[in-house]
């Protein structure tokens, strides 16, 4: 790890204070702003920071000087003028009346930010040659930044914890995303006079609508999702109060219009084996299949005194969701397997004698339940004493494993959580692009190809219009198909080339022919890196561009090949579908290529009104062009 300047060790210093809103004694940058960071070229260099409110903020880039006030809350931004690329290391410093800050070694390049879901987030050490790729891993032109996981229902100055700039070695490479970093290898191979900063802001298993931006936010769901958002960030106990009638409507819907919460003697109660996962409590059926929404029951005792003022509930994790009355109250509503519960509970809400807890819990995918040991269960009275709740619960499993509705502050899928903790704070730096692998929790849901008009709007809202955006359509995963079908990747690996098509200067660069059928997180990020690089530098990417259909012929013309097509392995390119209006009525067709044509014969008498390519969850490809860039998944409406 590098060592901080004594003014970035006393900016990280000061975090828990900015944290807080207490005012600094002199200027402090924004936290994404560090010691040894590269800055974008050719474009304004933009610093954002906290001052007190109305102080005179002076900024030395170098020799040059800028000045700007800060606002009544104490926010400012500097602008400088444009730099060129250098290696050459470079000191900011912040001053007014108070004192100053200072950040140094600061380069001049091309700064990325690689968001996303897990396929984003996997490490170079789980990618191919981890040790090879490790020993030749230092380069101090590659700077990088690695943002804490965390979420909020409204953006946030900080980031949930301090974040430092390093330099590449084997040490900072290890668990950096290895898409982003073979990335900035191959660039820094391809120009080595420009540095680059990498930034690292990627969450498993997260929806893209976690990652929106507020104005996104409400552009899509609507002030009134933006209002709950608000009020769980002052309130959480009464957000969640105001989500629960629609839960209630849920439920009812799917169990007969039954209302367990009002009347728990409704169910038939079961024993709890054990504090843990559902998958270890053998013989309940849970442990052969724990996707299941599960009714979970306790009773506690308090004293006349006890029951006089305000506790907290404390239920330890639930994976994934739990809702959580006491006495009849809703209290609580929380998804996230690794997220730990602890609600609030009124004094209105208890009373003396016997109290009651109910927890409506659900689990989607693998192991369910409760995600820590009975220690963590437990209720803490107003005066502070420690009531343990971790043994004598009951459960009752429902009819149905549908999956409830998701509250708008949700770990994984809540809108713009994810955004506000782990993106609005980096500020108004410039960056020269974004690079977004994520889909894998999306497929099946409706408009992905609107999410990622809506991402798009909202980097370049914050980070500048000239942010270049490169989308890695999904990897070939799943079950191997003999037919045609309909495919849910597929049909998201298409709404991601919708978006790209109707952007600006943005690119698709599919993995779909590195993927790894039977593991959803395939190791060859090392190629995908490299196309990735290519895409950073605007070199164009195979794309489909239309169908036409002249005496009983298919022609399907493409964009950015170089070199002309070519199928490996045989005469003809595998996966190509001619289809009508019903999925039925597509079938395999075998393809001529000419330079950077397809033409089909469709003079089978079928009906043909649209043409695809690479139409399954995992199809086997092997069209490319003399780049071994592979053509992506598509499908085309034959004019």
């Amino acid at each position: 790890m590098r060592r901080l300047s004594y003014a970035s060790a006393l900016s990280l210093a000061a975090f828990s204070l900015v944290a807080t809103g207490a005012a600094l004694a002199a200027p402090a940058p924004g936290p994404g702003y560090g010691d040894g960071m590269v800055l974008q070229q050719g474009q304004p260099v933009t610093i954002s920071g906290r001052a007190a409110p109305g102080a005179r903020v002076t900024g030395m880039l170098g020799t040059v000087r800028a000045q700007a006030t800060a606002a009544v809350d104490g926010s400012f931004t500097i602008a400088f003028p444009a730099r060129e690329a250098s290696t050459a290391p470079v000191s900011l410093t912040l001053s007014d009346s108070t004192g100053s800050a200072t950040l140094n070694d600061l380069l001049i390049g091309d700064v990325y930010l690689c968001s996303g879901q897990s396929n984003m987030e996997l490490p170079v050490t789980r990618a191919l040659n981890t040790m090879g790729e490790l020993r030749q891993a230092n380069d101090s032109g590659i700077r990088l930044l690695k943002i804490p996981q965390a979420t909020a229902s409204v953006e946030q100055e900080q980031f949930a914890q301090p974040v430092a700039w390093n330099p590449a070695n084997a040490d900072s490479v290890a668990e950096f995303s290895a898409a982003c970093y073979f990335m900035a290898k191959q660039l820094r191979a391809d120009h080595p006079d420009v540095p680059v900063g990498l930034i690292h802001s990627n969450w498993g298993g997260s929806a893209a609508r976690a990652w929106l931006d507020p104005q996104s936010v409400e552009n899509a769901y609507g002030a009134e999702a933006v209002a709950q958002l608000s009020l769980y960030d002052r309130d959480p106990m009464a957000a969640a109060q105001s989500f629960v009638p629609q839960w209630y409507d849920w439920w009812r819907q799917n169990d007969n219009g039954r209302e367990p919460w009002t009347d728990p003697d409704s169910l038939e109660w079961q024993p709890v084996p054990r504090i843990s996962f559902w998958n270890e409590w053998t013989g309940t059926g849970l442990d052969t299949d724990a996707t299941a929404n599960v009714w979970l029951r306790k009773s506690f005792t308090l004293s006349g005194d006890q029951a006089a003022s305000e506790g907290t509930l404390s239920i330890g994790s639930i994976d994934d969701l739990d809702l959580t009355w006491v006495n009849g109250h809703p209290v609580g509503y929380t998804f996230g397997w690794g997220v730990e519960r602890h609600y609030r509970i009124p004094a209105e809400y208890l009373r003396e004698g016997e109290n009651e807890i109910l927890i409506a819990a659900n689990n989607s995918w693998d192991t369910g339940g409760f995600f820590a040991g009975p220690d963590r269960l437990f209720f803490e009275t107003g005066a502070g004493q420690t009531i343990p709740l971790g043994s004598d619960w009951r459960y009752s499993v429902a009819p149905f494993d549908e999956v409830p509705p998701r509250a708008p502050w949700d770990a994984n899928a809540g809108m713009g959580v994810m955004h506000n903790a782990m993106i609005a704070p980096l500020g108004p730096m410039r960056l020269a692009g974004v690079t977004w692998y994520q889909g894998e929790s999306d497929a099946g849901q409706p408009d992905y190809d609107k999410k990622l008009e809506m991402l798009f709007d909202g980097w370049r809202r914050q980070f500048g219009e000239q942010a270049r955006v490169m989308v890695v359509q999904l990897a070939n995963f799943g079950e191997r198909t003999v037919q045609p079908q309909a495919s849910s990747w597929a049909d998201l690996r298409q709404e991601q080339l919708d978006a790209v098509v109707g952007a600006s200067d943005a690119a698709l660069v599919s993995a779909i022919d590195i993927g790894e059928p039977t593991d959803i997180h395939p190791a060859n990020k090392n190629v995908l890196g490299k196309r990735l690089a290519m895409a950073a530098d605007g070199k164009p990417m195979p794309m489909p561009l239309s169908a036409t259909m002249s005496d009983g012929i298919v022609t399907v013309r493409f964009s950015g090949i170089e070199g002309g097509l070519r199928a490996y392995g045989g005469p003809y390119a595998l996966g190509v579908e001619l289809c009508g209006e019903a999925q039925d009525s597509c079938r395999y067709a075998l393809p001529a290529l000419d330079g950077d044509t397809m033409r089909i014969d469709a003079g089978d008498g079928k009906p043909v009104t649209r043409v695809r390519y690479a139409w399954a969850d995992a199809p086997v490809v092997n069209l490319y062009d003399a780049r071994d860039l592979p053509v992506p998944g598509f499908e085309l409406p034959i004019r």
